[in-house]
């Protein structure tokens, strides 16, 4: 519980003066970058100071004049903290449309342009968050997906969910998938705990939506280089 303990405090300690400062900043200016800065910034501080360490492999291979979709697969808590700062540039995110409730957290969210997600299985708000993403796509931001749709309770690879592929479709972004891997034993779903460690991410070479005539076979392809970046019992 130190590990998780030391990354609450970080967070806290760091991230509330941070936000009433930026958030402020933002509100006033207009400009999100100092914010979004910050909390990557914290982020990695409070994963460090908790023992945890991240190595990347694939940097190189992402495109550095596109916007791209990153597609990775969800086996922690600590993904997105973990992943997140590691990405070039700017980066939106599909995320639960409550969380843009919370305090702070949501207002920074919604101005860094995170598009909410209706888990209810309505069409429309499906339809609605494609849209929104078509757009931050276009203004050259890119978007980061966790294409199962929630996070895995063993590990291994869930089924993906199809929304992600059709925006692909739709825009044409590259898809560069995600590999992470090490964060299943450092934060299991479920569990409030958090054990130091390494977390691995690998980023795969750009996969183009206008190479295949289906989603089902742009899946396929994005389900195949995520699974050959984790080790093999997280494969399914």
């Amino acid at each position: 519980m130190i590990s998780a303990l030391t990354i609450l405090i970080t967070f806290l300690v760091l991230g509330i003066p941070t936000g009433i400062v930026l958030c402020s900043w933002t509100y006033i200016s207009g400009n999100v970058m100092p914010l979004y800065h910050a909390t990557q910034w914290i982020a990695q501080a409070g994963l460090w100071l908790g023992g945890i360490r991240i190595e990347v492999v694939g940097l190189d291979r992402i495109p550095k004049d596109r916007a791209c979709i990153f597609m990775s697969n969800h086996v922690s808590n600590l993904d997105p903290p973990v992943l997140l700062p590691k990405l070039p540039g700017r980066t939106s995110a599909l995320l639960k449309k409550s969380l843009m409730k919370i305090p702070l957290l949501g207002y920074g969210m919604r101005k860094a342009r995170f598009i909410p997600v209706d888990r209810s299985g309505a069409v429309e708000g499906a339809k609605e968050s494609i849209r929104l993403a078509g757009k931050v796509l276009a203004d050259g931001i890119h978007i980061s997906i966790f294409v199962e749709g929630t996070r895995s309770r063993d590990g291994r690879l869930l089924p993906f969910k199809k929304g992600p592929f059709f925006l692909a479709m739709e825009t044409g972004a590259p898809c560069i998938p995600v590999s992470i891997s090490g964060t299943e034993k450092m934060m299991r779903k479920g569990s409030s705990k958090i054990y130091p460690g390494t977390a691995r991410i690998e980023f795969h070479s750009p996969i183009e939506p206008k190479d295949f005539q289906s989603r089902e076979d742009l899946m396929q392809a994005v389900r195949s280089a995520i699974a050959s970046g984790l080790p093999e019992w997280m494969r399914a």
